[in-house]
């Protein structure tokens, strides 16, 4: 540690006297950079990688900006940008150099430091707790190859974890790895996984009468269509009146996948026309009305599966209950559907495909638990952000009801 802390604070005298731009923001050299000079005070620092990061954790850092006083970092322009999109007070973080985190933490003065996913940094930690600042990391995860990596540096891993005052993990292997790293046990907080809060907490809309005819093929990629337009086509032959909707994933494929459907005699309404989901096919041309197709279609094929492209997420569907089918290329998410597997909560498109489809539009009961099955484990992987923003707000001094007196001291007393 003596030895990162002196290699890295030459880091920080080297670069200090020649930066502008984004890198003085990292060594908080700016004049603005997410706010006016001098101190910001902000009572929680919440710090995600990029915007993958930032994007997962939204309805916690909404939650906790509607609190109190949030300065949220990243370490991409990219991610400091959505942030600041959001209305949040953002900015690049500090390098892990004594010189920035020092400027940083005079600055902004925070009570609590909360950290997403795997951002360790061993100034950061030692410093922190230097300045009595709570810290508490949420969504961690451990896979077992970066256990392996850190063992190797106990002298490292193990104080950065034994200053962590709550640790929620993605899951339980990543809990058990990181008790066995020195993580103390009595600092495990609830198992949350972020990139499940959002479809977790989204609100299904109406459904029609007609959905449990209906079939969704989300996100198509090319060499997609023709194989679902033919299944599609050989279950209608035995389910009548039923429907599909094609959503390709880029739009700008529509007339080609248009002259597909006209090569088999289909005549499609297109949504950038006006079509909506009461057509016998409707090619869905625009973006960023995936729910509401979701909501329209009770069996839910998503694609990027069916051509080695890795396959897209199953969780947006299950939030809204949709029967899930995909190919064989899920590398993407291949634990996610193994679950969902599982527990009958999806099924891989055989190379019959029409049987698949025929048999679930056939049986809306059967499409309708499975989707239940679905939605039940979206739920059950998630966790709840509620317990883990109380307990934030707990570390911060902050009452978890503003019925309650805002402010503690840290006895828990009003202030």
């Amino acid at each position: 540690m003596l030895l990162y802390r002196g290699a890295s604070w030459l880091v920080g005298a080297a670069l200090g006297p020649f930066a502008s731009g984004d890198m003085a923001e990292r060594l908080v050299r700016d004049v603005k950079g997410g706010g006016a000079q001098g101190q910001e005070t902000s009572t929680i620092w919440l710090h995600g990688a990029s915007v993958g990061e930032l994007t997962s954790a939204r309805p916690v850092i909404e939650e906790l900006a509607a609190r109190t006083t949030i300065i949220v970092t990243a370490n991409t322009t990219t991610g400091r940008g959505i942030a600041r999109d959001w209305g949040m007070n953002a900015r690049l973080a500090p390098l892990d150099t004594p010189q920035a985190l020092s400027r940083f933490l005079q600055r902004y003065k925070p009570r609590v430091a909360v950290t997403l996913e795997n951002e360790l940094w061993p100034n950061r930690s030692a410093m922190l707790e230097s300045a009595g600042i709570r810290q508490i990391v949420i969504g961690a995860r451990m896979s077992e190859r970066s256990a392996r990596r850190w063992a190797k540096l106990p002298l490292l891993i193990r104080p950065i974890l034994q200053r962590i005052d709550g640790l929620s993990p993605q899951d339980l292997g990543s809990a058990d790895r990181f008790i066995a790293l020195g993580l103390p046990e009595d600092r495990l907080l609830p198992r949350i996984q972020l990139k499940l809060l959002g479809p977790a907490g989204s609100k299904p809309g109406e459904w029609p009468e007609s959905r449990g005819r209906t079939i969704l093929a989300a996100s198509t990629h090319p060499g997609e269509d023709g194989p679902i337009l033919d299944a599609f086509m050989s279950a209608r032959r035995h389910v009548p009146g039923l429907r599909l909707i094609l959503a390709p994933r880029h739009p700008a494929r529509a007339d080609d996948i248009a002259a597909l459907m006209a090569a088999r005699g289909l005549a499609p309404a297109r949504r950038s026309d006006g079509g909506d989901e009461t057509a016998t096919v409707l090619l869905a041309d625009t973006l960023g009305e995936m729910n509401r197709w979701y909501d329209a279609a009770a069996i839910c094929i998503t694609c990027g599966s069916l051509v080695p492209k890795g396959g897209h997420t199953p969780w947006e569907p299950a939030a809204h209950k949709c029967a899930i089918l995909h190919g064989p290329h899920v590398s993407n998410f291949s634990e996610d559907y193994a679950l969902l597997h599982a527990v009958g909560g999806a099924e891989i498109l055989a190379s019959d495909a029409g049987k698949t489809l025929t048999r679930l539009a056939s049986d809306p009961v059967a499409a309708s638990q499975m989707g239940q099955r679905a939605h039940d484990l979206l739920k059950s992987r998630a966790g709840a952000a509620a317990p883990l923003v109380s307990r934030i707000l707990d570390a911060a001094g902050i009452a978890a009801s503003p019925n309650d007196a805002d402010i503690r001291d840290v006895k828990g007393t009003a202030s």
